[in-house]
């Protein structure tokens, strides 16, 4: 605890941890190892974890405090009572519940397909459109359905607690999908034909020490240049978004900063989130899966590419 305190005055924090999450959020908000493989366990049931990738940049206190892996699919034949009747199969590891609108997933399209992005229009529909979750008991890990989309989320509730990584929420996802796929086999529905796997990470990056206003942006990310105007001041709000074509138009990483206010206890910070969308090979948990290590493997480097050294020193990055 001395060396974190350290840590932090060194770069002019304070001694306040971070946590907590923004006012706003859309909710989505390896090393290979020849080594024993710990287990993660949720609430009841033991998940075993996945290998880590060695070559991957990895910090011993990120700034994450949400991830995201899930699917999205053409509408299943699915009506209300439906999400009932899958609670019950959840319930275990799940057992709280909440009922929200539906989300819009935006499918990665390339080359002539490429579309400007979608307007919001009216729809007239024969049933009420939800999004269900499935909450633990602690409420750190989520579960959402809708009719065109499953997403598994990880979600920060109290500052000291630690930040599982990729490779034990990996397995967990995989467990809920598969819990999924066999209630729509029991009950006699299709299965998703998931036509886009997507990957977020949420960071809340505090704006105080070198990068506590907005004049001083660089100092947290380089590629922005806080470049002196003749008559304007420094500004007051900045926010950027960005994005990167994987190779062979496997994907895309969407990146966006913006200035924000956590609600937990009213700190300006800036959220700075990270998604890499792309379709896998097939419906198969195997191609899902080897997507979301590709989407994984983009959002690490790409935050290690568009943050300071300054910033790996105060994340305590170790390779």
């Amino acid at each position: 605890m001395r060396s974190s305190l350290r840590r932090l005055r060194r770069f002019g924090f304070g001694t306040e941890i971070a946590r907590g999450h923004s006012r706003e959020s859309d909710n989505r908000a390896w090393h290979w190892n020849a080594i024993a493989i710990p287990c993660d366990h949720v609430e009841n049931q033991t998940v075993m974890s996945s290998p880590r990738l060695a070559h991957l940049p990895d910090f011993l206190s990120p700034p994450v405090i949400e991830t995201v892996l899930g699917v999205s699919f053409p509408a299943l034949p699915v009506g209300i009572p439906h999400y009932g009747l899958l609670w019950g199969a959840f319930r275990s590891e799940y057992p709280k519940f909440e009922v929200h609108g539906p989300i819009r997933f935006e499918p990665e399209q390339f080359g002539a397909q490429e579309a400007p992005e979608a307007v919001p229009a009216v729809q007239v529909v024969e049933q009420p459109e939800v999004r269900c979750w499935f909450l633990s008991k602690s409420g750190n890990h989520l579960v959402q359905v809708q009719r065109d989309g499953f997403l598994h989320n990880w979600r920060k509730v109290e500052s000291e607690e630690p930040y599982p990584h990729y490779e034990q929420i990996r397995p967990i996802f995989e467990r809920d999908w598969q819990i999924l796929l066999e209630f729509l086999r029991r009950e006699g529905l299709e299965l998703p034909q998931v036509a886009q796997c997507e990957v977020t990470y949420v960071n809340h990056i505090e704006r105080v020490g070198e990068w506590g206003d907005f004049g001083r942006l660089s100092n947290l990310f380089p590629n922005w240049c806080d470049r002196k105007h003749s008559f304007l001041p420094d500004p007051d709000a900045i926010s950027f978004s960005t994005r990167f074509s994987m190779p062979d138009n496997r994907g895309r990483l969407r990146v966006a900063v913006r200035p924000a206010i956590r609600n937990t206890d009213g700190k300006p910070i800036f959220e700075f989130r990270l998604t890499a969308r792309g379709a896998p090979g097939s419906s198969a948990i195997a191609d899902i899966l080897s997507w979301f290590d590709l989407g994984r493997e983009w959002i690490v480097r790409g935050f290690a590419d568009l943050t300071s050294p300054t910033a790996h020193k105060y994340w305590e990055r170790t390779q």
